[in-house]
């Protein structure tokens, strides 16, 4: 026993020389200001703790006050450079398959599949991403979905009784708006079941992705299969109608069905999946956080409602599809969802990888190395938002006046290549959504509830709430 001690010594000595190496380096290589933290878990340790509290930002804060804003660290096994200045956001946005190329934890990239949308590449994925906005594009929501939105969500405020989990109810609209859209089916057994499995592939996203050590993440995947087999059925299904010679069903299916490059129902099956992900995650975290911040902010409220309670008078059927028309007219909406996005921040920001060794104001960023552009520290940031931390719909209306500042500093669905597709479709379920809910509904906060930052932005209790219709009684709490 005795030669342990001088090994254990001699260990932690190459490591603490390494660790030195490591920081030297650094210096040398002209990389940006910042801390590699600890031998081999860098400041790991450090990122979780600091989003386990209320404050939206505070490991980059910190660093950013320290070093400014751009700056190095260690994190999740990998040397990165993370950024909250918009101009370097920018140049990362926009030399997508350039200088950097898209990067995501092992975990995430088992669940969704290899042929998903997020982890395409290429030409391929230029085509694709194309072929996914010309379903979510203005002309189309306006021609073929709106009908749809406004129904589907009618449907499911109909079932509402008086104790709402509001994101749980937001999540079940928004996964069967994207089912109705992927594959025209409407919501009912079938749906509710591939919903309930896809909750449990959510849940293994930010776990370690290794079976034995991590239940979750062994949990995920056999939901994966199960969803993956569903899908597939339905795919089979369609292929087999569509050699019969029956009518080709003109959804996104369909397309894919028809393409020119021959997808392989493996291929379709992927890309349909990790669709059916983003459209259950992303629009339902909006819409909750909307009606949050819209309950913490009651002129705000006050204002929606009138401008909703005046859409409702102008209709001789109130309860009739909304057109094109009055989504356009949402003026004060659209400011309520801009400011939801810039303070919410339902995607904090995205990892890229350099493709070489990168030189950019003044610093070089190594080939290999991970980079993370953060939108969240950019839109909290009280040099490009005036009071950046407080829900103030009314600076979309006039930027110079409310200290908003949009364009390049704005970027709540990222950018470049890579700009989520569906930045308008989500739009236009939040308001229809808060248009049939505010002029149906009055309600009260069931328990106090707060906002949590990892490792996605949510509730922590799904944002619980009591409803009563506006005819009936006022709630008394």
């Amino acid at each position: 026993m005795a030669f342990l001690l001088p090994l254990l010594c001699s260990l932690f000595l190459s490591a603490v020389c390494l660790w030195l190496l490591r920081e030297l380096r650094h210096r040398v290589r002209r990389l940006p200001p910042g801390s590699l933290g600890l031998p081999f878990i860098g400041e790991t340790l450090q990122l979780i703790s600091a989003y386990k509290s209320d404050d939206p930002e505070p490991f980059i804060d910190r660093r950013v006050r320290r070093y400014g804003p751009i700056f190095t660290t260690h994190v999740f096994g990998e040397p990165t450079v993370f950024s909250a200045d918009p101009e370097m956001n920018r140049f990362i946005l926009l030399n997508e398959g350039k200088l950097f190329d898209c990067s995501y934890p092992g975990s995430i990239s088992n669940l969704l599949g290899k042929h998903s949308l997020l982890l395409m590449k290429g030409s391929l994925h230029k085509r694709m991403h194309s072929f996914t906005m010309s379903f979510a594009n203005s002309a189309t929501i306006k021609d073929h979905l709106l009908v749809d939105i406004d129904r589907l969500i009618r449907l499911n405020l109909d079932s509402w009784t008086e104790r709402v989990l509001l994101m749980e109810q937001a999540k079940k609209i928004t996964f069967e708006l994207t089912v109705k859209q992927l594959m025209s089916l409407d919501p009912g057994e079938w749906t509710e079941s591939l919903r309930k499995e896809y909750v449990l592939v959510i849940e293994g996203f930010f776990t370690l992705p290794v079976r034995l050590l991590s239940t979750t993440y062994r949990r995920a995947i056999k939901a994966r299969a199960k969803v993956a087999e569903a899908l597939a059925e339905v795919v089979r299904q369609r292929r087999r109608e569509n050699e019969t010679g029956l009518k080709m069903i003109d959804d996104m299916l369909g397309a894919l069905l028809s393409s020119a490059d021959h997808f392989s129902d493996d291929q379709i099956v992927d890309f349909m999946l990790a669709l059916l992900i983003a459209g259950h995650e992303t629009t339902s975290t909006i819409i909750t956080l909307a009606v949050k911040f819209l309950t913490d902010t009651p002129l705000a409220l006050a204002e929606l409602k009138e401008e909703h309670d005046q859409i409702r008078a102008k209709r001789s059927d109130p309860e009739a599809a909304l057109e094109w028309s009055d989504y356009k007219s949402m003026a004060f909406t659209q400011c309520v969802v801009h400011e939801t996005l810039r303070v919410g921040n339902i995607i904090s920001g995205i990892f890229r990888r350099a493709m070489s060794d990168i030189s950019i104001r003044g610093y070089t960023i190594p080939k290999g190395w991970k980079l993370f552009a953060s939108f969240r520290a950019v839109h909290l940031d009280t040099q490009h938002f005036k009071d950046a931390r407080s829900f103030n719909p009314w600076r979309w209306q006039s930027n110079s006046e409310a200290g908003g500042s949009p364009g390049n500093v704005y970027m709540p669905f990222g950018g470049g290549p890579r700009m989520c597709p569906g930045f308008e479709l989500a739009r236009v379920v939040v308001s229809v959504f808060l248009h049939r809910f505010v002029t149906r509904f009055s309600w009260v906060v069931a328990e106090e509830d707060k906002l949590v930052f990892f490792p996605t932005t949510r509730t922590q209790k799904k944002y619980p709430i009591i409803v009563r219709r506006r005819d009936e009684a006022p709630i008394l709490k």
